[in-house]
């Protein structure tokens, strides 16, 4: 798989504060790239360089194998946390003219406008002022700004922000069929089961260096700590020194639940062939950390040199 974007060594100083220490990203092309960290890690000065908006002070980005350059503008959508539209015009007017600076045609733009128009169910808005939207309503407008030239890579910082449920399902289900239709997108949040459910890959900043780096399954894998979860019927006995039983509790109606950790070279059906001589199973499965654990544990200092980079 191709990368669409490539960061290498990235450096960025703010007088005392050195916002960027050596970071290097990999974006692989038609995914969602989840961007996480802590306030103040660097996530947000790193997406300001991929946008030429700052320079780095050391270092260099690629885009499509190329050198960031000013005509790679055209060919990427940002939605910033900090919404950015002119409150004083137009709905459409406004669009027109961002989707213009974007290289679109007036006829492009129009033809364009009037897709999303239909699919977001905003027809009625066209001759609002901005500052007469709410928030939400705001921010649906911001994201069709984001993606209507349809841009090879989309860069959202927080894109759910303010959004009900029902909107933020359905700019879920838009981010997903950009990705399927070959965009790229790099996804800047701080809400973990939206990178559970939408990311393929994951890089982590935090105290101006990458800690994390590699593909959703490579970093749970990581973490990973070969423990099961086992619901049962009867009475679970010893188990040999190859296995570990955690904890243990009853979930009523004559089931118990256990949590049981390998702690050898033994494999997964030892495990159940030494449970199943024993009890009655009604439930096994692995112990997947959440990205939510993960990123407590990587952002505490619990993580292993090995993790690094996978």
């Amino acid at each position: 798989m191709s990368n669409i974007l490539e960061a290498h060594d990235i450096v960025k100083q703010y007088a005392t504060h050195r916002a960027l220490d050596g970071v290097s990203v990999s974006v692989p092309k038609g995914t969602i790239f989840g961007l996480l960290g802590p306030n103040g890690a660097g996530k947000t000065s790193l997406i300001r360089i991929i946008n030429q908006i700052t320079a780095p002070d050391e270092g260099y980005v690629l885009l499509g194998g190329e050198r960031l350059h000013p005509k790679h503008i055209s060919h990427i959508g940002y939605l910033p946390e900090e919404r950015g539209l002119y409150k004083k015009m137009k709905v459409g007017e406004q669009l027109l003219y961002l989707a213009q600076l974007k290289g679109l045609s007036e006829r492009e733009a129009m033809e364009k406008l009037k897709i999303w128009f239909k699919k977001f169910d905003i027809k009625t808005w066209w001759a609002k002022n901005v500052e007469d939207l709410s928030k939400g309503m705001q921010q649906k407008v911001q994201f069709v700004a984001t993606v209507m030239h349809e841009p090879k890579l989309i860069i959202l910082d927080e894109p759910f922000s303010g959004f009900d449920p029902i909107n933020a399902n359905l700019i879920k289900d838009e981010i997903l069929e950009l990705r399927d239709k070959g965009s790229t997108i790099i996804f800047s949040t701080h809400r973990m089961e939206s990178v559970e459910e939408l990311c393929d890959h994951i890089a982590l900043i935090h105290k101006s260096k990458v800690i994390l780096n590699g593909s959703k399954k490579a970093v749970k894998d990581q973490f990973k700590d070969n423990s099961f979860e086992v619901s049962y019927r009867g009475e679970l006995g010893d188990l040999p020194s190859d296995f570990e039983v955690v904890s243990t509790k009853d979930e009523g109606e004559g089931i118990s639940q256990a949590n049981v950790r390998i702690v050898s070279d033994a494999s997964v059906n030892q495990l159940v062939g030494h449970l199943i001589s024993q009890v009655e199973l009604v439930s096994f499965r692995e112990n997947i950390p959440s990205f939510n654990e993960i990123f407590i544990k990587a952002v505490g200092g619990e993580i292993p040199e090995e993790a690094l980079n996978l």
